[in-house]
């Protein structure tokens, strides 16, 4: 799958521009290093959201490609300032909402109690960003009049956490050889291949 249609995809899916895709095209290391604290747990909790967004079924979840591990990479490396921001303090976050929630850990809840505790995040997150969005648009109108580039605040922490679920996951190799069909080395096009229902997409 071509990266820069990946990130369209995920763009649509999340309702949000992808958080530093351009910078994911075109690799990424921070400059402005600001000493994030991601412990085993966080990662093994990262891992488990991954894991609630895209579970395994008959082929291999997010667990398995490491997503937990791929979110530290990209949010230490291509993430800026305030968006790191956002993103740890929305763990910090999700852990509350669960505990007042549940009466227990995000790691302690059942499967069915992460997916449903996940699909009122995904709500939160939707209304959030929308606000946000029609709050800024008036600004980036100025903006763009002015030929000046405008950068609006980032968008929920929980949409943060899905886009690099997607990201991670679909980059990766079980992502791109275990649930997509891979092709290693690209064949010529042919407009005309059959099509059956329920076929895998392509990864290349």
């Amino acid at each position: 799958m071509d990266r820069r249609e990946l990130i369209k995809t995920i763009t649509l899916l999340t309702g949000a521009v992808m958080v530093g895709g351009e910078v994911f095209l075109t690799g990424c290391t921070n400059s402005t290093k600001t000493g994030l604290s991601f412990t085993p747990a966080t990662i093994s909790l990262l891992d488990e959201v991954a894991e609630t967004i895209l579970p395994a079924t008959t082929t291999p979840g997010a667990k398995a490609a490491a997503v937990g591990a791929f979110m530290q990479v990209m949010v230490t490396d291509c993430y800026t300032k305030a968006e790191q921001e956002v993103f740890m303090t929305g763990i910090k976050s999700l852990l509350e909402k669960a505990e007042k929630m549940y009466g227990k850990s995000f790691m302690e809840c059942s499967p069915e109690q992460k997916h449903d505790f996940l699909l009122s995040l995904e709500k939160e997150a939707k209304a959030f960003n929308e606000k946000k969005d029609a709050a800024e648009k008036q600004e980036k109108e100025i903006a763009k009049a002015a030929r000046q580039p405008f950068t609006g605040a980032p968008p929920h922490y929980y949409t943060m956490m899905k886009q690099l679920t997607l990201w991670g996951f679909f980059t990766s190799k079980t992502g791109m050889t275990e649930t997509l069909r891979h092709n290693p080395v690209p064949g010529s096009y042919d407009g005309a291949y059959p099509y059956i229902k329920g076929d895998k997409a392509w990864a290349e």
